[in-house]
């Protein structure tokens, strides 16, 4: 209920409530921001960036998912957009081509894989992996949901995603931590 009542007090452009929805979601977002751009000033940037595009367009705020899904997703875009625009140059492939790569749901490594291990691995995928791998794995996005945020299309976040898990697999091996296969 705290939600609902907080969130058409926001609309009627009440500060307090913005405070309020502010201090319940900052955490937790600087968190997602920090797991795409892994520095702290760009995260609160793109955070403060986020909460602002969030309150202006609070208006089309549905209620169709919860406010901190919808956050999520504008947190997700915003830094997803601040990498991009940092990048000197893109060279943009065109995969709706490729096959539909099967669903291979096995994530599994072995316990002596830590996570820092792995989030280390994530981190030196291509971008274009590696994005697909967090909103997937970490973020908890489905194929469609990725495929929008990136404009992509479904069976090119299929092959990314495939296509991650693999380039994954032999980082950790390659580190001699072993991921089986």
């Amino acid at each position: 209920m705290f939600q609902s009542s907080i969130v058409e007090k926001c609309k009627a452009n009440d500060r307090a409530a913005q405070i309020k929805l502010y201090r319940k979601y900052c955490d937790g977002m600087y968190i997602v921001a920090m797991r795409f751009v892994k520095n702290e000033d760009d995260a609160e940037d793109i955070l403060q960036e986020s909460f602002i595009k969030a309150f202006q367009k609070i208006h089309q705020f549905s209620g169709d998912v919860t406010f901190g899904a919808w956050l999520k997703r504008i947190v997700v875009n915003k830094s997803i957009d601040f990498l991009k625009s940092k990048k000197d140059k893109e060279v943009s492939l065109d995969e709706g081509y490729m096959q539909v790569v099967a669903e291979d749901d096995n994530w599994n490594v072995p316990a002596a894989i830590s996570i820092e291990q792995v989030k280390c691995a994530i981190d030196e995928l291509q971008d274009k992996y590696k994005y697909v791998v967090l909103m997937f794995l970490v973020e908890g996005y489905d194929h469609q949901e990725i495929a929008e945020v990136l404009e992509i299309t479904e069976s090119a976040c299929r092959t990314r995603l495939s296509r991650g898990k693999g380039h994954l697999k032999e980082l950790l091996k390659g580190k001699k931590y072993g991921t089986g296969s």
